[in-house]
């Protein structure tokens, strides 16, 4: 049999060659193995520890602390002016995540267009300048020192110039946040098709008018999805930059941590699943009205 891809006149099928992507393949699971094995033979990994009675044994008495069991005190969960309580901070946890994704967006908005390579470039129909690439560098910058250092570090750099509060956590948080929205939508601007630009730049539109009119209105609806995905990391992250007194539910899980008051933790952990259903519940029903669904 000739002519038939993969086929050798004795009718067996032939042997291919190995190629690239499968010998990387082998090569990765040959490190993750080697990596592993190493781990456990020749390392203090701490995974007898992990599988010890004791360990679990410890496991067991905290989660009976959790609940209460531990303690002959009323748990405060069971309490009814302890979730009062907590609901005000519960509040401005969700004021921080709000004004925090706020602020990313209106911060990213006007700048992950020049962010995209394909606008510096002339890609899309305009001519080349340097100042167009020097902003593009600029800007790619920007979103990496930003999205390079972690909430908890801005956190701290920020409770020295501002107040301890739900403010110096959302402008944390928004730091971060830009960087992350920023890249990402500038990749969106980078994938878009070219022709709506093109043909309004062959049609004697502006740079201005090209991007308001060409390129917006394609990578508008991916800005505001990936926006509303990190509204719900945000809300996550809020107990993070707590830590260092930043406001809301992560401070007072840090001093119940502190103090032991283990049925407090059970209470914010509480609030904070509460916060994200909503918060999730709430984010996909914007991205469907973003959509179009």
């Amino acid at each position: 049999m000739t002519g038939v891809p993969g086929i050798t006149r004795s009718g067996q099928a032939a042997r291919r060659p190995v190629g690239f992507a499968r010998w990387s393949m082998y090569g990765f699971l040959a490190l993750v193995v080697l990596s592993w094995g190493y781990i456990f033979g020749w390392t203090d990994s701490g995974v007898g520890d992990l599988l010890s009675a004791d360990s679990w044994s410890d496991s067991g008495r905290f989660l009976r602390q959790l609940a209460g069991q531990e303690s002959d005190a009323v748990p405060a969960f069971a309490r009814a002016d302890r979730w009062l309580e907590t609901a005000k901070l519960a509040y401005d946890t969700l004021v921080m995540s709000v004004l925090a994704i706020g602020l990313t967006g209106l911060a990213a908005f006007p700048t992950f267009v020049f962010g995209a390579r394909n606008v510096s470039s002339g890609e899309l129909g305009g001519a080349p300048s340097k100042s167009g690439v020097a902003l593009f560098y600029a800007v790619r910058l920007t979103f990496a020192v930003t999205r390079a250092v972690p909430e908890l570090v801005w956190a701290m750099i920020i409770v020295f110039f501002l107040s301890p509060g739900v403010v110096p956590g959302a402008v944390a948080l928004a730091l971060h946040n830009y960087g992350v929205i920023g890249k990402l939508s500038s990749e969106v601007v980078e994938n878009l098709d070219p022709g709506p630009a093109r043909a309004l730049r062959a049609s004697g539109a502006g740079n201005l008018q090209m991007l308001l009119y060409g390129v917006l209105p394609q990578a508008l609806p991916s800005f505001l999805t990936y926006l509303l995905y990190r509204w719900e990391v945000i809300i996550r992250t809020t107990v993070v930059v707590g830590f260092v007194a930043a406001g809301g539910l992560g401070r007072e899980f840090r001093l119940s941590i502190s103090l032991f008051h283990y049925t407090d933790v059970a209470l914010i952990i509480a609030w904070y699943l509460i916060l994200v259903v909503a918060v999730d519940l709430a984010s996909a029903g914007l991205r469907r009205l973003v959509s179009g669904d």
